[in-house]
């Protein structure tokens, strides 16, 4: 009989996976996901609005410090192979492919937020999964990407014209640097832990403190019940 499966988002990999291997396990393999926080609307539609503006462009109409490549998709969905010599594979929407004047793709995720140095390796691994997942498709014909990046927006002023208030987000581009082999090393150490004992939770995981504390409050609550007298 082979092995199961567990179907691995790339989103997850930048804070689930290094914040609690206690909850990205529990997610994963059996399905039992945190409490979700939503994202407030203003920043959905911004992002929607971004990519959609870009889409079917030149990525430097936005800025010519951009790189080449016309942008070709926004939010497409993959769905990988198996990742050699594990039981996981890649499911996920990626943000923009873009298509380079050389006929290969370049794979954009778009953020806003603060454009710190740190980000490259932060979202490194989310970008190398979606990477594999274009390259060895489950089906329909592998996607070649020669080139990762962030394009990230932060607003850094704002102008009233007409009646409108502007907000200026100048584009800044950080690459990524293209890492197959430490993308499949990381496949591995998560198949290692999902095939392993249950792991112990984050040392700083709100979630599972949260989680103790309700199972002590519910806990007292229900023995001071059980002593009060009828």
């Amino acid at each position: 009989m082979p092995n199961q499966l567990f179907k691995l988002s790339p989103s997850n990999f930048a804070y689930l996976w290094e914040d609690c291997k206690l909850c990205f396990y529990l997610r994963v393999k059996h399905g039992i996901y945190q409490p979700s926080m939503p994202m407030p609307g203003v920043f959905s539609a911004i992002n929607t609005r971004l990519q959609g503006t870009l889409l079917g462009k030149s990525l430097q109409t936005l800025s010519k410090k951009l790189p080449e490549g016309k942008v070709q998709d926004q939010e497409g969905w993959v769905e990988s192979e198996k990742v050699p010599e594990t039981d996981v594979f890649i499911k996920g929407k990626y943000d923009l492919l873009v298509k380079r004047p050389d006929g290969t793709h370049m794979l954009v995720d778009l953020k806003i937020s603060y454009p710190n140095e740190d980000k490259i390796e932060k979202f490194k691994t989310q970008l190398g999964a979606y990477k594999f997942a274009l390259e060895n498709p489950v089906r329909g014909k592998p996607v070649k990407i020669t080139k990762l990046g962030l394009l990230i927006f932060y607003p850094e002023g704002v102008s009233i014209k007409d009646g409108e208030a502007l907000l200026h987000f100048p584009p800044k581009w950080l690459e990524v640097p293209i890492d197959d082999e430490g993308f499949i090393r990381f496949a591995k150490k998560v198949d290692k832990l999902l095939s392993g004992p249950v792991p112990s939770e984050g040392k700083n995981c709100k979630w599972c403190k949260y989680r103790h504390v309700g199972e002590t409050l519910a806990h007292k609550e229900k023995e001071v019940q059980e002593e009060i007298p009828f």
